[in-house]
């Protein structure tokens, strides 16, 4: 009997590793096939959280934007390494 591979069914093919074990009497006993499975859980108490943490950042200086936007175009905006630095250090120690 000549057994063709390339047109099984369907049922008969796996998506995922198999492990193969050969017993003494020459035939293939094939173990259960393992699948990495992933779940999402979303916990109430943290979404609750984040969405208490998103209504209290603060809102848009609208004054503070328009002005920066002003110095910026007008070529005034001067830039501080030292500031930026500093305020890069200080924002990675939180």
């Amino acid at each position: 009997m000549k057994i063709d591979l390339n047109n099984l069914p369907p049922s008969h093919l796996t998506a995922g590793p198999s492990t193969k074990k050969a017993s003494n009497t020459g035939n293939i006993d094939f173990q259960s096939t393992t699948e990495d499975r992933t779940t999402f859980h979303s916990d109430s108490a943290s979404v609750q959280s984040l969405t208490n943490q998103a209504m209290n950042s603060p809102a848009i200086r609208q004054s503070k934007v328009d002005a920066l936007r002003q110095s910026v175009n007008g070529g005034t905006y001067e830039i501080d390494p030292g500031k930026i630095a500093e305020a890069f250090i200080a924002s990675n120690g939180e």
